[in-house]
């Protein structure tokens, strides 16, 4: 009886070890990501760098292009997975309360040293509009307009926040909405013909090399400190990294620098190339990237995920 028990337990341990592949494999309802894109380049940018290694991985990953709030509410309700465009401390007020009673989650600061506030011209600045109280002494040559991005948008909450309050005496301003798109194209105009100009600006952006821009002070109430100084987070619906943890280990490595988001999107915008073929062509340049994005992480098949995403790029 004794060779016999042997048997059975070498034949349960042999077992074992061959069941433990699929231990690790991620589990159906954890392999397709909702990512929201809000129609910002920075994060069409990075969405199509999380989107281009999430598929080598084997995911299946869609992406939601909608507005900031119903990002949110996607979020909350499950319908969108994750959002790599967490803006702080100008989204504070959209979030904090859904952060505090748990119906989202914020993983990790994904990009340091970002500014959001209000920009003019250098030519502006230079004839003494460097702060929010400067604007409004200037208002003729300003056409008593400020510039911002899409309805609905955090940053033209803000402005229109100021407006409201009369804030900086901007009481009798208007904020002229449109798109990221069309306000740039708003002030590409005003620069090549030497008007003056109050937009929404940030960086990372290619506009901060296409314009000689200044960025206002005077705006820590509305905007956060230090001209607008930003920190973007990624931030999933609730329980998603304890649902996947794979995917959550993804998010947990996955950052960027201005420095590679510049590059991306100025490919995105002056090349004309899709974020999935700009994130492509970066990666490969800089596979490097991928060891710590990918430490601890797995193909949807439980194989090591480095090597993976590395022979689906063509890189070493």
């Amino acid at each position: 009886m004794t060779p016999i028990r042997t048997t059975l337990a070498g034949a349960a341990a042999l077992g074992a070890m061959a069941a433990t592949p699929a231990l690790a494999e991620v589990s159906e309802s954890c392999r397709s990501v909702s990512l929201a894109e809000v129609g910002w380049t920075d994060i069409q940018a990075t969405t199509g760098v999380a989107t281009t290694v999430l598929d080598a991985l084997g995911y299946s990953t869609d992406v939601n292009v909608t507005s900031v709030p119903i990002t949110f509410v996607g979020l909350e309700q499950g319908d969108i997975d994750v959002f790599l465009g967490l803006w702080m401390p100008s989204m504070a007020g959209m979030v904090t309360e859904r952060l505090e009673n748990g119906s989202v989650e914020q993983i990790r600061a994904n990009l340091q040293g970002a500014k959001y506030t209000l920009v003019v011209p250098q030519y502006a600045a230079d004839a003494g509009v460097t702060d929010m109280a400067d604007l409004d002494a200037h208002k003729d040559k300003f056409g008593g307009k400020i510039y911002g991005i899409e309805s609905g948008n955090d940053g033209n909450l803000l402005i229109q926040d100021m407006i409201d309050a009369d804030a900086f005496g901007l009481g009798d301003w208007d904020l002229v909405e449109s798109s990221e798109a069309g306000m740039l194209l708003q002030a590409a105009g005003a620069f090549e013909s030497g008007e003056w100009i109050a937009f929404l600006g940030w960086a990372p952006h290619p506009m901060n090399t296409k314009m000689d821009l200044v960025y206002l002070t005077g705006g820590d109430d509305y905007f956060g400190p230090n001209q607008g100084g930003a920190t973007v987070y990624t931030l999933t619906r609730a329980g998603l990294s304890e649902d996947c943890p794979n995917l959550g280990s993804f998010l947990n490595n996955l950052e960027f620098s201005v420095e590679m988001e510049n590059i991306l999107m100025a490919a995105i915008l002056d090349h004309g190339e899709s974020a999935g073929s700009a994130a492509t062509k970066f990666l490969k340049a800089n596979p490097g990237l991928l060891d710590a994005w990918l430490d601890g992480v797995t193909t949807v098949e439980g194989e090591p995920g480095l090597p993976a995403v590395k022979a689906e790029l063509g890189v070493e």
